[in-house]
This record gives C-alpha cells, structure tokens and sequence, in this order.
C-alpha cells in the first residue's frame, strides 16, 4: 500500500478540491479502473433506467453471472463524495460482485452535487429500491424477495440510510453491504485527524464533497448522518468492510457498534493496511480480491438465508 501511494504521489494527479466538479468527473472516471482488474464477461449486462427520486428516469445497469430468472439481486450505490462518480467508475467492481457471489447486481447512477443538492441523492436511492421490490424485480427476471444494498464511501452512506428506509416501508432486506461508508456529520474523529494527509483520501476533498453536496446546517440529518438517526432496531443485517488507514475508518467503527447495540446482526470486517477505496485496486492489492469474496460469500449466504 506504501508503494502504490508513492507511485500515486509521483503522478502528481491535481486534487479534485482544486477542480471544478465537471473537471473532476472527468478525471475520476479516467483513473477509476487503472488499479482494478480488467472487466471480467458476464452473460448479462443490460443498461436500463429507473425511477428517480424526482419521477424522472436515471440510468441503471444490471449485471448478472448467468441468464437463468430468479436471481437474487444486490443494489449498488456507487462512491465519489455524492460529486463524481458514475456506472463506468464502478463497473469492474459491479462485475466482480455479480461473478463471486452468483447474484445479480443492478448499479444506480444517482443524481451528482452540486447540480442536485442533498437529499437529492437519497431520494434517487429510495426510489429504485421501492422500484426493485416492486415491479422492477418482475421486470428484470430477478427475485424480488432477495434484495441486498450496498454502496462504498458515500455510496456506502447511501447503502445505509436505504436500509433504514426499507425498514420503515417494511421491506426485509437480506443485507446492507457497507464499504468505507460516511456516517457522521462533520469530519472530526480522531481516525479523520491522523489520516487527513498522504493517505489516498485527503481532508480537503473530504471538505469540498461535503460543501458541494450539503449546507452546514443540514448535516445533521440522518439521511447524511446516518450515526445521528433516532433508532436503528430492525434493520436489515450488516456486513461492514472498513480501511484500517481510512479517515472513515472510526465513524465506520461506530456505526458498527451502533447497530450491535440495536440488535442487528454485523459482522466487521477492518483490512489491516490499506487506504480508502482500496476496494476498487484488485489489479494492485490482494487484499481487495479478499475482500470482494467475503462480501460476495456474506451476500450469497444472506440469500440462502430468506425463506
């Protein structure tokens, strides 16, 4: 992990808080799959649209192992600050997922800050959610009694505040997959401290994702701060997979902690040595091969697991 930050600080890539969200789109999705291995076939992969938040249609894709009906499926909630990040950025990742667990995996290309502000993107992944476990499963093939959600980094925030909101439109989800997720309000624990420069994820960024996205003032909802919500008994149960050298990596802890607390079922799962977004630098680090399978093993065994 030393190594490849050094390879990366050589690159002397501009930060994205000294770009313009535009400029910054661009250049994650240039750089997203460098460090991944290349995109592993798949029998099925379809690019469709689902309901948004605001009724309006958002680009989707569905990755599935094989063409038989009635897979289970897993919605994925892509990272990038809720600022950049698209379906191309985590299409490798997506692809990964749906061949190590047997499942299906639909990716949501939410709406970016600072165009839409918060809770634009909550609202665009309540929507497919209710969209999936209602008609969409139908539509698709898929097994709409088998729904998992999951999302890294604020996707990962997005996986979370999703699975409060099946709770309380009583939907039993099989698991919420939480990689590196946000759960906080401001960016203040001692992990956000020691971690705030040469490790990948810079506190400046941090910042700029959060001025893009959100007012100040704001931050203290739980659909941002998914840790500040009132009660989290009977929420699906949770596999969370954090960074040990992760600015994210405390209030990750704690949210695990939390959930435990409710009675709901977590396992955690902290990978020693790495940065954020290690996950998606499979071509660079074993440990995110590792890490891909546990996920994918949990998911497939959360499946098995609904009646």
């Amino acid at each position: 992990m030393a190594a490849l930050l050094e390879r990366i600080r050589r690159a002397n890539r501009p930060p994205f808080s000294s770009m313009s969200p535009a400029d910054a789109r661009i250049a994650y999705t240039a750089a997203a799959e460098v460090l991944e291995p290349p995109r592993a076939p798949l029998p099925r992969v379809q690019d469709l649209t689902v309901p948004g938040g605001d009724g309006a249609p958002r680009p989707a894709r569905l990755y599935a192992p094989s063409t038989v009906e009635g897979l289970p499926v897993l919605l994925y909630i892509h990272g990038g600050g809720f600022t950049i990040g698209n379906l191309e950025t985590h299409d490798s990742l997506c692809r990964q997922l749906a061949l190590r667990s047997g499942g299906a995996v639909l990716a949501l290309d939410y709406r970016l800050a600072p165009e839409h502000l918060f809770p634009a993107a909550v609202d665009d992944s309540w929507a497919a959610l209710r969209w999936l476990a209602g008609p969409g499963a139908d539509a698709l093939r898929l097994d709409g009694r088998r729904i998992a959600v999951a999302g890294d980094s604020a996707g990962g925030t997005l996986a979370a505040v999703t699975a409060l909101h099946a709770r309380d439109i009583g939907l039993q989800l099989a698991l919420q997959l939480l990689i590196t997720p946000g759960t906080i309000a401001h960016a203040d624990t001692e992990s956000h401290r020691r971690f705030a420069h040469g490790f990948l994820l810079e506190a400046a960024e941090v910042a700029w994702f959060f001025d893009h996205y959100i007012p100040r003032e704001q931050r203290t909802d739980w659909r941002f701060a998914p840790l500040l919500a009132d009660e989290l008994e009977g929420v699906a149960p949770a596999f969370v997979l954090l960074a040990e050298c992760d600015p994210l990596v405390d209030e990750g802890v704690a949210y695990a902690d939390r959930l435990r607390l409710a009675g709901v079922p977590v396992e955690l799962d902290i990978v020693r040595g790495v940065t954020h977004d290690f996950i998606k630098m499979g071509r660079a680090l074993r440990e995110a091969a590792t890490a891909q399978q546990a996920m994918a093993d949990a998911l497939r065994q959360a499946w098995e697991g609904v009646a």
